[in-house]
């Protein structure tokens, strides 16, 4: 059975306009805990908090809470995202975008980033959007699980990521129960929207609210295929709705600096070098 690990609520702080609210589900500080997983931030903000930057050496998926998401980049794409639609960003080699709210929207965004080993390090960039019609929904008996990467219930999400993970969108009505089957190897976390949920059983159970996460027991060495149970009970006297990460750790060294996430100090040199030269491409 896999069970909660460690948990704690989010502690938020204001930066100041236009960055309204930030706070670190997943703190960058204690990183290689996450393996394959560096961080992952829920922040409100306005236009002009991400405009053009640059990246290399890992993925992000950006899930949409409110607002309206606005996505350029320097290679020419373009989109809006809303609530529920989730962006997929391999940043490779090197990546140079902008993320903003749409006209005075404050944007509520999530998100993860998800390391590459290091033979994808050089890849080409890409990005993908997931819309929320887009991801197969599963009726569940009290209530319902999105797929937007990896499988379950015999459905497969659309998300194809270059280290393959789990995202699922689970709710559940008041008092009812779910098991949620897991890859035995994979590392993860669960991060509470709303209501209240119990995760595992017995002496082991935790019970997680609004803007807790919980980091999810995995085994290191599991036989090819090997999967184990994820006990979920929605607590509280409302509907409940948490999201579900998982990925097989990579255990390669990680040095992060800023924009960029690499093996070693002189990869992040040369990546400041590579941006600073123009070889990230023009302004977006």
């Amino acid at each position: 059975m896999k069970r909660i690990r460690d948990h704690w609520k989010v502690q938020y702080k204001n930066p100041g306009y236009p960055h309204v609210q930030q706070g670190w589900i997943l703190p960058p500080d204690r990183m290689r805990e996450y393996d394959p997983f560096i961080l992952m931030a829920d922040d409100w903000f306005k236009r002009g908090t991400f405009s053009d930057h640059p990246h290399r050496g890992f993925q992000t998926i950006t899930y949409v809470v409110d607002g309206r998401l606005e996505h350029t980049d320097n290679q020419g794409g373009h989109s809006v995202l809303h609530a529920g639609d989730v962006q997929y960003m391999n940043a490779g080699s090197g990546a140079r975008h902008a993320e903003e709210a749409v006209e005075e929207d404050v944007i509520h965004t999530l998100q993860l980033w998800l390391n590459l080993p290091k033979n994808l390090k050089q890849t080409d960039s890409s990005y993908q959007n997931v819309l929320l019609e887009e991801a197969p929904l599963v009726e569940l008996h009290g209530g319902s699980l999105r797929v937007y990467s990896g499988s379950a219930e015999g459905v497969t999400g659309p998300m194809n990521s270059l280290v393959p993970i789990n995202m699922f969108e689970l709710y559940l009505r008041a008092g009812e129960r779910y098991t949620l089957e897991l890859p035995a190897n994979h590392n993860g976390h669960v991060y509470m929207l709303q209501g209240e949920m119990t995760f595992g059983g017995g002496e082991g159970a935790v019970t997680l609210g609004k803007t807790e996460v919980g980091l999810l027991s995995f085994r290191e060495v599991a036989e090819v295929g090997a999967t184990e149970l994820l006990e979920i009970t929605a607590a509280a006297q409302e509907r409940s709705r948490v999201l579900v990460y998982t990925g097989k750790p990579i255990g390669e060294p990680i040095v992060a600096r800023g924009p960029f996430v690499m093996n070693t100090e002189e990869e992040i040199v040369e990546a400041f070098e590579d941006f600073r030269a123009g070889r990230f491409g023009g302004r977006v």
